[in-house]
């Protein structure tokens, strides 16, 4: 429980805040897929402007109360609208999401491979872009909102989406024709972005795949909408992000050295790029947990 005191015309006047977030993972035969659940239920925090920073995955966010309200800002994806649920590719730029100080809702985090999967298209036909959960999932998507609103519990709602995605996933899961399916190359440079948090040569890792460095960037781009070069500095980022976000978190200068910038300099120039601003002011303006 947060308590913060609020001065108004001359008299204290308590407000409570109060953030619960819960963490699932999906059921195992889901995991290549989709890499986590989180519920979250934040109230009575100061009405502002959420930024949703970018990652290296997809995202599919259901609000449980009012509609989430997109809009555009100075370095995020630059469209708005109202949003009762909403699937995000992968971007270089933040998501702004105007709120009251209350938010309530379940966000998935999805593998780029795992988009044919959950979506049926490769990740690349949602990059840098959002749009309203029912345009890539249809009657499904409308389906999965209604039983998730209709969930009373954390449990329900993660035993809900493993069975709808489940479901999803037999039904899309093997392509029909190996056309269809991701290259092995791609998947594995993938593989290796991941497991380095970003720290790779991209030129040694197409010789040691066989392929031209222009040759991988270009089937990624194809396959992720982003090239490897661009993959590899979301997950600096990411890495970044998260050791920023940490209880009691480090400097910034800490956060650049194990995150692999060359220096503080650096990471501020790619914090601002990713977010439209730098870490200092990106975390006195960010009022919800992260």
């Amino acid at each position: 429980m947060r308590t913060a005191a609020l001065v108004r015309l001359g008299t204290i006047t308590e407000v409570r805040s109060t953030a619960v977030q819960v963490e699932a993972r999906p059921r195992p035969a889901l995991q290549p897929y989709v890499t986590s659940y989180v519920g979250f239920d934040l109230r009575g925090f100061p009405p502002g402007l959420h930024l949703g920073t970018p990652g290296p995955s997809l995202t599919i966010v259901v609000s449980l109360s009012d509609p989430l309200d997109v809009v555009e800002a100075d370095g995020a994806v630059p469209r708005s609208g109202r949003f009762g649920a909403i699937a995000g590719g992968l971007t270089s730029r933040s998501v702004a999401i105007r709120h009251d100080g209350n938010q309530h809702g379940v966000r998935l985090s999805l593998t780029p491979l795992g988009a044919r999967t959950i979506f049926g298209m490769p990740s690349a036909a949602l990059a840098h872009d959002v749009v309203h959960l029912d345009q890539v999932l249809g009657r499904d998507g409308d389906e999965l909102v209604e039983r998730l609103h209709a969930a009373d519990t954390w449990p329900e709602r993660f035993s809900t989406l493993d069975a709808m995605l489940a479901r999803l996933a037999r039904r899309r899961g093997v392509p029909a024709q190996p056309r269809h399916s991701i290259r092995p190359e791609v998947a594995e440079a993938w593989r290796r972005l991941v497991l380095h948090r970003g720290q790779v040569q991209i030129g040694a890792l197409a010789a040691e795949l066989g392929w031209s460095r222009r040759h991988l960037g270009d089937r990624f781009r194809a396959e992720l909408g982003m090239t490897p070069k661009q993959i590899a500095r979301l997950l600096r980022f990411e890495h970044a992000h998260r050791l920023a976000t940490t209880v009691g978190p480090p400097s910034w200068a800490e956060v650049a050295a194990t995150a692999g910038y060359a220096d503080q300099a650096h990471l501020v120039r790619e914090w601002r790029e990713f977010t439209g601003r730098a870490p200092t002011t990106w975390r006195r303006g960010e009022v919800l947990p992260a």
